[in-house]
């Protein structure tokens, strides 16, 4: 196993190379009129630019492609983020983004997960692996602390995450204040017709089960009352065990889905298996924790393709 540098010592780094550059632009790209803002992977992103508009530079640890769970900072993220005069995250999904910020102090961060509670793992329409299993559901809720850090699949969740981040750039930018607000405001409108979109689109549908590739859809499940099958936990990189894989199918077939869903970032063979074991087809579900590279989409365009995916595979308004 290759030795690599902690977060602390990479901030150390950091820190070494900001005392050298001092007289010179900061880390983080921010033009001399602009509040240097960090977001930890791409839905805090998203939402900093839109709410933050021209009077924020907003940089992404995540780069498009990666898949943002096991982040590791290099020096020039972690001098980013002590360059920053505020840094939105979420505490508990990428553990080298919660040291940087532990070390660079809590006056300039902003984790989105005390802006909405966050559903218990257990309650966010998951279907659980066996606890003894190792690699399963019980380890990765102690490394989530219990929680599902996907929030911001339900829009409605996203939207006061907006109003939010609103507020903290506000502090940090008395000048532009009521400009964060008016388009957190915006933002909130578009989120409000995004929502009732999926409200209609699945209120009348077949079934209400979606067998997904890992249990990152636990809120739009709890939004939409669906019910949430996944192949693996939280953690899309775990491989699910053979009595997993057995039990997924059985379900599968119990509840006639028609569809087995895989994601972008992460390898579609397992859902491809279960898809094959069972007569049904494969389609991507995408949990927007990253765009790929080159894409054109956005938060907005990803959510309704997977709504469009969702209503023919659940027999939506047949």
């Amino acid at each position: 196993m290759r030795n690599r540098p902690t977060p602390r010592a990479l901030l150390a780094a950091a820190l070494a190379v900001g005392t050298l550059t001092a007289c010179g632009d900061d880390t983080t790209g921010a033009a001399a009129d602009q509040l240097a803002v960090v977001a930890a992977f791409y839905p805090l992103q998203f939402v900093a630019e839109r709410v933050g508009g021209d009077a924020v530079h907003v940089t992404n640890l995540a780069k498009p492609g990666a898949e943002p769970h096991d982040l590791e900072l290099n020096a020039d993220q972690v001098a980013q983020i002590a360059d920053a005069k505020v840094v939105v995250y979420l505490k508990g999904f990428q553990p080298a983004v919660d040291e940087a910020v532990e070390q660079q102090g809590a006056d300039r961060a902003f984790d989105v997960s005390t802006a909405v509670p966050l559903l218990d793992a257990s309650d966010a329409g998951h279907s659980h692996e066996g606890e003894e299993e190792p690699g399963g559901d019980e380890h990765e809720e102690e490394a989530s602390g219990g929680k599902d850090p996907h929030v911001w699949l339900d829009p409605t969740r996203l939207a006061t995450i907006g109003d939010k981040v609103a507020e903290r750039l506000g502090q940090a930018d008395p000048d532009h204040a009521a400009d964060y607000t008016a388009r957190a405001a915006a933002l909130r409108t578009d989120l409000d017709t995004l929502d009732k979109e999926y409200a209609a689109g699945l209120k009348t549908c077949e079934r209400r089960e979606i067998v997904t590739s890992h249990s990152a859809f636990g809120y739009l499940a709890d939004r939409y009352d669906l019910e949430q099958i996944g192949i693996t936990g939280l953690t899309p990189e775990d491989e699910p065990s053979p009595q997993r894989l057995a039990e997924v199918a059985t379900e599968a077939r119990e509840h006639k889905a028609t569809t087995i869903f895989f994601e972008t970032l992460v390898s579609p063979k397992v859902a491809e298996t279960i898809a094959s074991e069972v007569g049904a087809k494969t389609a991507v579900l995408d949990p927007i924790e990253g765009l790929e590279p080159g894409s054109s989409d956005d938060y907005f365009s990803v959510m309704r393709k997977n709504l469009a995916v969702l209503g023919p595979a659940l027999g939506c308004g047949t």
